[in-house]
């Protein structure tokens, strides 16, 4: 049976707030059907971000995507539904924007490859950890999407 709760993380970066499209990134997820399950806004740390960048500190880029990531709030956004990381990563498209095909999220307002709008786990295991390091589990909710009848066929739900 498919799980329609699976969930995922996405962080809608600093240059994606300083450039005003928010509401453009968010419709794209709530027009796909996702329910919004946990929502903020923050400032982050040094030590969140070595903790979520680790796969990258010591390299060359690090502290640029340090200094970046700081330089103004993130929103993050705890997405739930079908498949969610795989229809997620397909919706915001590769990290580089110059790669990234029109009408993805990074192919229409990204080119770059570090400067690249939005964040999203990139398997459920990650989202697990993400979501956990972000939210508390009471900063999650659950609650029926009155519209799920018409996002997904019986089968799927």
């Amino acid at each position: 049976m498919p799980n329609i709760n699976e969930k995922t993380l996405i962080i809608i970066k600093p240059d994606a707030l300083q450039r005003s499209l928010f509401g453009e990134i968010i419709s794209r997820f709530e027009k796909k059907g996702f329910k919004i399950v946990g929502m903020k806004m923050i400032k982050l740390s040094g030590k969140t971000l070595d903790e979520h960048y680790r796969e990258y500190k010591g390299k060359p880029f690090f502290p640029r995507i340090k200094r970046f990531m700081k330089s103004a709030p993130v929103v993050a956004i705890v997405l739930e539904g079908l498949e969610a990381v795989s229809v997620v990563r397909m919706i915001i498209g590769p990290t580089s924007g110059r790669e990234a095909d029109a009408g993805s999220i990074r192919g229409d307002f990204s080119n770059s490859g570090h400067v690249n709008i939005i964040h999203a786990s990139d398997s459920v295991a990650v989202a697990k950890k993400e979501i956990s390091r972000f939210f508390k589990k009471d900063e999650l909710f659950k609650y029926k999407k009155v519209d799920l009848d018409f996002i997904y066929s019986e089968e799927e739900r």
